[in-house]
């Protein structure tokens, strides 16, 4: 899909809404963006094509040599010096704010004009075909074993445009990505529990592998009603991709995003440079440091992406930053500053978040446990970034026993400690490295952002119950 035909027609207006606001502010830039989904869908008793969640406006950010200040629209103006007026008269400070005094020094506007596409298969496939696909699957499904009670299918594309101007910068990007999911709802005897398989890709290589998945999301359907609840403890444990994700994500993902440090919300501040995993602990960040749903070329402050190494060989080196945080502690942006939409604010945001690659095997990993457990499949996590708690869940476990893994399932599986104490106890990291990105995440419980997380098998010895 090509860059928005709105967006590119606007890119004049924009230049002159950046100059006239120029005369009054030492910093202003604008990010527009255009935004479109698709969410296909089809189980026994409904099929779909509804839009997913999109957006269409343009918000501008202003500097006036010691404040940030932002400001949306959704209609480009008629009349410039009007909304103009109408931006510098919106830009008054409440009464009861704290100083935060940032200097214009430290609002860089480099230079640079560049268009940016990645290129997706999204013309390919009509919305009658994409339909037909989740009829399919979900049929499928659901005539592959009598115990089925229900299936579901959603491929949900989004297509991306987004176009960015300062008085230095012009730079534009389009993208796309889809997830697939598959999800079934299993009853034996009188245990009903219901399992998922997602995946993300261009819709070339996605649809696919759904149809791949329904064999083994029975497999795994049929062990979860013989399932059994864990028995509280401390144990060796082999992570999935997706539960190192997991870690990633909760342990120092949101722990390092650097408005927490401008806030005095995140222990991390205090640890830079110091020791906090075992050493053959190495973690990064970054839309440049992967390829998934969380890539992008540039952030919503026109700070091109990075791959940040947050932890290398146990330190902690680095945190994750948007424009304003950067600007208020005095380093360099990190390309994180994102947004739920163009009518939210810019925050410290983790992109592609994940663990790098160790030198074991997975069977020399699992040969190496007399008892515990592999955990699967992300649930959810939480984590207190200023005392540095973790809990995350996993759907479910299979027991090691000397070495190997048994036919033995767990589930659910909810996992918690302390952050440094999880990740000091790294013991041996895989060869095979997966970033997986078909999830979101909120800033607390709001501002909602694709992410995707991931890393190699790990073993940690950790609390479950």
């Amino acid at each position: 899909m090509a860059f928005s035909n709105y967006l590119d027609s606007a890119r004049p207006i924009l230049r002159k809404i950046v100059s006239e606001l120029g005369g009054t502010f030492s910093y202003v830039s604008i990010l527009g963006t255009d935004v479109r989904s698709l969410v296909v869908r089809a189980n026994k008793s409904i099929s779909s094509v509804t839009e997913g969640t999109g957006e269409c406006g343009f918000v501008v950010k202003l500097h006036d040599g010691s404040t940030f200040f932002e400001y949306s629209f959704d209609e480009l103006p008629d009349d410039v010096p009007a909304l103009c007026r109408q931006i510098i008269a919106s830009t008054k400070i409440s009464q009861g704010l704290s100083d935060l005094s940032i200097s214009a020094e430290a609002v860089k506007d480099e230079p640079a004009r560049e268009d940016f596409e990645r290129l997706n298969d999204f013309a390919d496939f009509s919305d009658s075909e994409l339909l037909s696909v989740c009829r399919e699957i979900s049929e499928k499904t659901v005539s592959a074993d009598k115990r089925v009670l229900n299936a579901t299918a959603i491929i949900a594309p989004f297509a991306v445009s987004k176009l960015f101007v300062s008085k230095n910068r012009e730079l534009s990007q389009s993208y796309g990505w889809a997830n697939g999911i598959i999800e079934a709802v299993f009853k034996d005897g009188k245990t009903v529990v219901a399992d998922k398989y997602d995946y993300s890709d261009k819709l070339s290589e996605m649809i696919p592998r759904m149809r791949e998945l329904v064999s083994p999301l029975l497999d795994l359907a049929e062990h979860l009603t013989r399932a059994t609840p864990i028995k509280p403890g401390v144990y060796d444990v082999i992570t999935d991709s997706s539960i190192s994700g997991l870690i990633a994500h909760e342990a120092f993902g949101h722990g390092v995003e650097m408005d927490q440090f401008v806030k005095e919300r995140a222990l991390a501040k205090k640890y830079v440079g110091k020791p906090v995993a075992s050493k053959l602990t190495n973690m990064r960040d970054g839309a440049a440091a992967a390829v998934s749903a969380a890539s992008y070329f540039f952030d919503d402050d026109g700070v091109l992406a990075h791959d940040t190494q947050i932890i290398k060989d146990g330190i902690l080196v680095a945190g994750l930053s948007d424009l304003a945080s950067a600007a208020q502690l005095g380093t360099e942006p990190t390309g994180n500053g994102r947004r739920e939409s163009f009518k939210r604010k810019a925050y410290s945001r983790m992109t592609n978040t994940f663990f790098d690659a160790g030198d074991s095997t997975l069977e020399e990993m699992i040969a190496s446990v007399d008892h515990g457990y592999m955990l699967f499949d992300t649930n959810n996590g939480m984590e207190d970034p200023k005392n540095w708690q973790i809990q995350c869940t996993a759907e479910y476990g299979i027991e090691i026993e000397n070495g190997k893994l048994t036919d033995r399932y767990v589930s659910p599986v909810v996992m918690s400690g302390y952050v440094p104490d999880l990740l000091a106890s790294i013991s041996m990291v895989s060869r095979d490295l997966r970033v997986i990105g078909v999830g979101g995440c909120g800033k607390g419980y709001k501002e909602w952002v694709k992410v995707s997380d991931g890393g190699p098998n790990l073993k940690v010895k950790v609390k479950l119950g």
